[in-house]
């Protein structure tokens, strides 16, 4: 938008509004845990080297939901300054969230909705309550870009008060479902058909369009030519047969003396 000046200003459009539902982590539970109750991560809970490094692995599993941690992910001056405690684990999963790493595995993978989606679990620990919850969030995303979005979460009520600033975000109340990192891979149907579509299939008809679709047609352009000055070879023999004919029939009918 314009003022009258001619200065161009953006203006931040609010969360709308949604009506939660009823959903397993708003019900106070009284499970008896077992080996399924999610294990939490708290940096007061962190005092060795080994402990913090626990901590530091747990909210890498959380925000990427891999099973393995490879090395392009790796954010490691986060770690260093979360071992030093300058930063606070909050402030290392908004990191996390916000890497290269991330948007790469989902953000470019995946659209505004199922990015909402997957956020909600990883960060809040919860699915979303509605579509009107998707909605209101990816327009957050639309306005205020990924970045935004992810302090938004980050920083919102619901966060600090189920994690604070120095736990690690969890799956709140899994009472039957399975865990979301086995029922919410990093991208959908949409990307996962794409991917599909492009690969390479032995036998596909479409490997036959491409070919010919490829195949350069040339014209010929045919140039009459006169055969009057064209010198045929003479092959004729100019020797003598030398020497005694003989045949090898038992029955010759020529003499062969």
């Amino acid at each position: 938008m314009t003022n009258n000046k001619g200065q161009i200003f953006t203006m931040s459009i609010p969360l709308l509004e949604y009506k939660p539902s009823s959903q397993n982590q708003r019900v106070a539970g009284y499970e008896v845990p077992n080996e399924d109750s999610p294990r939490i991560y708290r940096l007061e809970d962190s005092p060795t080297e080994s402990e913090i490094q626990e901590l530091i692995w747990a909210g890498y599993r959380q925000i990427f939901s891999e099973h393995e941690n490879l090395k392009f992910y790796r954010q490691q001056n986060l770690e260093s300054q979360l071992k030093n405690r300058t930063i606070t684990v909050r402030d290392f999963i908004r990191g996390l969230a916000k890497s290269e790493g991330f948007r790469r595995l989902v953000v470019e993978t995946n659209s505004n909705y199922r990015i909402v989606e997957v956020c909600l679990k990883r960060i809040l620990g919860r699915a979303s309550y509605n579509k009107d919850e998707e909605i209101a969030w990816s327009i957050k995303i639309a306005t205020q870009g990924f970045g935004g979005f992810i302090d938004a979460l980050v920083d919102s009520e619901e966060y600090q008060t189920n994690f604070g600033d120095n736990t690690v975000p969890y799956q709140r109340r899994r009472f039957k479902d399975r865990p979301f990192n086995l029922v919410t891979p990093r991208y959908g149907n949409y990307w996962r058909d794409k991917l599909e579509n492009e690969r390479y299939k032995s036998g596909d008809i479409k490997n036959f369009l491409e070919l010919a679709k490829s195949i350069e047609i040339r014209t010929v352009n045919y140039k009459p030519v006169s055969t009057a000055n064209i010198q045929i070879p003479d092959t004729t023999r100019n020797t003598q047969p030398q020497g005694i004919p003989v045949s090898i029939s038992p029955s010759a009918s020529f003499p062969i003396s």
